[in-house]
């Protein structure tokens, strides 16, 4: 073979594994974007009365943030995760990025100069685990769409956004999904362009309340069925706390109640949540298991202190999901048969947000 030919098959063979090794460094099992926060997190007897003063049992710095959880979490579970978010130039903003170093963790970390990093004093009621969140935030914290890194975002299997704020987040959600990804999003508010990211969301699970403030529609049985049919989610979700999680997948309900466990803190439950639900769908098991897996997942958490106290193995959380008891169920099984025949037979309200 001629020499000059040998060459030039040796650049091109050396050019195809370059490329392929950016191509590898681009994979990810999962993506979060979303709010990354330093959680102060104070102990109390119980929840002080107005004009009171109450004893502080004790006084932790943790991180917490609801994408950042579910991105630390996914990682101790054994995936490629990664984060994308905003810190401060302060040392909250260098907790995050020292915290995302130690646990293995690829993070598109974006400093912003002369501004305070996210921050929340969270009160822990000592007889019942229940938190109340006081939460400072600058909105020079707010990701924009030309800041995301779409190499990443197209390199993953799953995409999770939180919606804060959700210009990026609808952004990396319809890269992710021309990319055959899925998105998966964590919604507990009305954000401006909320509509327009859901139109990209195959997994909706939003807090309790969220479905009645982006519709008006106070019964679940009939929101969550609407939010499918608007939106066109696959499927659609809300989490309830002690009563565990409903969600509807456009033919049927499906109804996990939440396993009882010694209840320490509740904060990061549904950042947790959140982190089972990709995993579990990342692992391939069907709807009535990754909700079981990620209400195991989040009550686990609820037995240790801070956002990410209580990420347990996943061998802990299997356990429980097969064997764990159950609070009373919220939902008969023939109430959620009789409200999805209803939903079926719907004609939606408003097809003008329908993909």
């Amino acid at each position: 073979m001629p020499p000059q030919r040998n060459s030039a098959r040796r650049g091109d063979a050396h050019g195809s594994r370059a490329a392929a090794k950016r191509i590898d460094s681009n994979r990810a099992d999962m993506v979060a974007i979303g709010l990354n926060a330093t959680d102060t997190l104070i102990c109390v007897p119980r929840f002080p009365a107005f004009d009171s003063k109450a004893q502080i049992l004790s006084s932790s710095l943790l991180p917490g943030g609801q994408a950042a959880t579910a991105a630390v979490a996914c990682r101790r579970w054994g995936l490629r995760s990664r984060y994308v978010g905003k810190i401060g130039d302060d040392a909250a903003g260098r907790l995050q990025r020292e915290e995302f170093a130690r646990e293995g963790i690829e993070a598109h970390l974006i400093e912003v100069p002369n501004c305070a990093s996210q921050l929340a004093f969270i009160i822990v009621d000592q007889c019942t685990g229940e938190r109340t969140i006081l939460w400072q935030r600058d909105d020079r914290l707010d990701l924009r769409p030309e800041e995301l890194p779409e190499e990443w975002i197209r390199g993953a299997r799953l995409v999770h956004v939180d919606g804060h704020p959700c210009a990026p987040a609808a952004a990396a959600a319809r890269w992710a999904r021309e990319a055959g990804a899925v998105v998966t999003a964590d919604l507990d508010n009305i954000y401006p362009g909320v509509e327009e990211l859901l139109e990209h969301v195959d997994f909706m699970i939003s807090s309790r309340d969220f479905p009645e403030r982006l519709l008006g529609l106070p019964d679940l049985l009939e929101s969550l069925p609407e939010i499918t049919r608007r939106f066109g989610c696959r499927v659609s979700g809300a989490t309830l706390g002690r009563d565990g999680v409903l969600a509807w997948d456009g033919t049927q309900f499906h109804y996990c109640p939440a396993f009882r466990v010694g209840t320490v803190d509740t904060t990061g439950a549904g950042d947790v949540f959140h982190a089972g639900f990709a995993y579990a769908l990342l692992r391939g098991d069907v709807l009535p298991v990754i909700l079981e897996f990620s209400c195991a997942a989040a009550g686990l958490n609820c037995t240790a202190l801070g956002a990410r106290g209580g990420i347990r193995p996943v061998d802990e959380i299997e356990q429980l999901r097969r064997g764990g008891i159950r609070h009373q169920r919220l939902y008969a099984d023939e109430e959620l048969r009789r409200a999805a025949a209803r939903a079926v037979t719907t004609t939606p309200k408003d097809s003008s947000s329908k993909k």
